[in-house]
């Protein structure tokens, strides 16, 4: 069963403009899968009926409290993965083709509103060198709309001061270019001079005081440090800077594709949930502040 998986990593790692991050989301659940299968005694995925797919899944639904959209992933990956056998391989059967796909909610993305972000900038002690690449950080991905594995590989080959671009490579390895403010250029020229220069060993923008890049739950965790030192009463995260990036834009007149573009999403349907979500934030605030709300 291991090779027939590797070869599916393999094809999937081609077929996906070589994003490592896919296969190691689809090496995970087939890697569940097997040890299911396995523990059931079975030891060919062509034994593995509609019976046993329905078993597996409610097993690990039941074991794991997992959510609808988490099941709907994991049987996209098996689709795909029993597509591949049926095609490549020449397996006959499909056991998920009789199998629907639970409806998942679209969760409503986390922002954060331009005052508390404001707050979360200004409150960096910019005499600090440490503290002004945390607060250079955190505004290049609020001011580009970054991931935070974005940031994490951003390079300084991949920045153009003068003309105020960023290159940056996004999911699928896919390229995009995004703006930034005027002003912002100098910030990361100081940034530069006073911390990246001094402890830098490679071409990364952001890295740590060993000189190295940034993961992303370092990032996580200098974000969620910041806000509790500065008693924000909130859980933050990188993923919120985005969030808010396409919300800002949205609120103050920006096309939606031109939002779509910056934020590189494949589809408009995955940049329109930004258009409901500042009525919806802002209903929240009100029904837990106002006195009449609250009654």
């Amino acid at each position: 069963m291991k090779e027939l998986v590797d070869r599916f990593l393999n094809y999937i790692y081609q077929k996906n403009s070589h994003s490592q991050d896919t296969v190691d989301s689809y090496r995970r659940d087939l890697e569940q899968l097997m040890q299911y299968l396995t523990s059931q005694g079975i030891d060919s995925f062509e034994k593995a009926d509609r019976l046993v797919f329905l078993n597996f899944i409610s097993t690990y639904q039941l074991e794991n409290q997992a959510k609808p959209a988490t099941i709907a992933r994991k049987l996209s990956t098996y689709r795909s993965f029993y597509r591949y056998l049926n095609e490549y391989i020449g397996f006959e059967a499909n056991p998920l083709e009789a199998i629907q796909v639970p409806n998942k909610k679209r969760k409503m993305p986390e922002f954060l509103f331009v005052n508390e972000i404001q707050y979360f900038l200004d409150s960096y002690n910019i005499e600090d060198p440490v503290q002004r690449r945390d607060q250079v950080l955190f505004t290049m991905m609020y001011a580009c709309g970054l991931r935070v594995s974005e940031v994490c590989s951003l390079t300084w080959q991949s920045i153009d001061l003068n003309e105020r671009i960023v290159r940056v490579w996004g999911k699928g390895s896919k390229e995009r270019l995004v703006p930034f403010f005027q002003g912002f250029e100098e910030q990361l020229k100081a940034y530069k001079l006073a911390y990246w220069e001094k402890v830098a060993k490679d071409d990364h923008v952001f890295v740590n005081q060993k000189g190295q890049g940034f993961t992303s739950r370092g990032i996580q965790y200098l974000m969620q440090k910041h806000a509790q030192a500065i008693d924000m009463h909130m859980r933050v995260h990188p993923h919120m800077l985005r969030h808010s990036f396409a919300t800002h834009l949205l609120d103050n007149g920006a096309d939606i594709r031109l939002v779509q573009e910056l934020l590189g999403h494949e589809s408009l349907s995955t940049t329109q949930i930004y258009t409901h979500v500042s009525t919806k934030k802002l209903q929240e605030v009100y029904q837990k502040a106002h006195p009449l709300a609250a009654k």
